[in-house]
């Protein structure tokens, strides 16, 4: 089959030939129709998170179930699926207390060291020298995913598009379920529309937010999440953002703020939207060990809440995802905005890099 390989930071990524992997037990092949281009994968390829290279990257897939592994019954080959990124193992103690979205054996594995749940990769070169997976490793022709972390995808849904489900839409999913409470008539304020900001845009308007105040410094991602369901839209560099979340909520500053780019300085503009009483969930991964100065005395005596929100718990919310989708809480097919080949791939990197990606963009096989 042919992946995208990554070599690590600095050197370009390449399209190899590299064998087809097999499913071992719990674990399916899939056929891949489209992987999503996520600012997670790009923080891998810069060095801003520590991954072992050689590896593939790709995260959030669609695509048919191909071949299975020795003890699965619970999907059929030919069945249509998504994955997401967070694989969980069913087994520690995280997962046994249903929170997939902190398994240990996921972390411990395949962030750490870049193979499946069991301590291994399925990939290698075509000389046989071990590639890691990011993941699945969504950036090849085929995957081998655990069962863990695959929903079956419904006709009425389309199977490329689908493929954001998996983390743009899984990790919005998750970052409103950690705000709480029933987000209906609630204000909410969104720094940072890209995939998954506009992902949460999008939930949240179905979840009857209001007003829902979303917040970028690129005029094109604001216009495209006011179609999506914002209902104020801020350029911070040619606005003050406080003091349009300030007018947009009679005064009071908003009552859930949600981060999702992961950088100093937008955690902390973050922080200066909230009401008293409010919590900011903080989405977005920042680079290497980088910190955000929160006023101490502020939180306290305002009652801030402050959570971070990695994504969704598998098993229990990707089958929910897939059917907010299917009832049209989340629109795939506007959610994605361009489509790049496997050798395209590194130029899909570099103009979500640049901040030129609306949306999300898929690469596609």
């Amino acid at each position: 089959m042919r992946a995208v390989v990554w070599d690590g930071p600095g050197t370009p990524m390449t399209v190899e030939e590299v064998p087809t992997p097999s499913p071992g037990p719990g674990e399916a092949l899939v056929r891949i129709a489209a992987t999503g281009v996520c600012h997670t994968d790009l923080h891998v390829l810069k060095g801003e998170v520590a991954f072992p290279a050689p590896g593939v990257l790709g995260h959030e897939i669609s695509g048919h179930v191909e071949e299975l592994g020795e003890g699965v019954d619970t999907l059929g080959v030919g069945d249509r699926v998504v994955g997401a990124f967070i694989m969980p193992c069913g087994t520690c103690r995280q997962c046994q207390d249903g929170r997939d979205d902190m398994c240990e054996t996921f972390f411990a594995e395949n962030r750490l060291r870049g193979n499946l749940l069991d301590g291994t990769s399925r990939l290698t070169r075509a000389d046989g020298s071990r590639l890691s997976m990011y993941s699945m490793a969504g950036l090849a022709e085929h995957a081998v995913v655990p069962v863990s972390a695959l929903a079956r995808l419904p006709e009425s849904l389309p199977l490329k598009e689908s493929a954001v489900l998996g983390c743009a839409a899984f990790t919005a999913y998750g970052a409103l379920a950690r705000a709480g409470t029933d987000l209906a008539g609630r204000s909410v304020a969104v720094v940072a529309v890209g995939g998954v900001g506009s992902s949460i845009v999008q939930l949240a308007r179905h979840l009857a937010a209001d007003p829902i105040v979303a917040v970028d410094v690129d005029d094109a991602k604001l216009e495209a999440a006011r179609g999506l369901g914002a209902t104020v839209t801020v350029n911070s560099t040619t606005s003050d953002a406080r003091e349009a979340v300030l007018e947009a909520t009679g005064g009071d500053g908003a009552e859930i703020v949600l981060e999702v780019l992961g950088r100093p300085e937008t955690v902390e503009l973050a922080f200066s939207l909230l009401r008293e009483g409010g919590r900011l969930v903080v989405v977005g991964i920042a680079a290497g060990a980088a910190t955000a100065a929160i006023p101490i005395t502020a939180m306290v005596r305002r009652g801030i809440t402050i959570t971070g929100s990695f994504g969704a718990r598998t098993r229990r919310d990707l089958p929910e995802v897939v059917r907010l989708a299917a009832e049209g809480a989340f629109d795939v097919r506007r959610a994605v905005t361009r489509r790049f080949s496997l050798e395209e791939a590194p130029e899909a990197y570099a103009l979500l890099d640049a901040g030129r990606i609306q949306g999300r963009s898929i690469v596609v096989p």
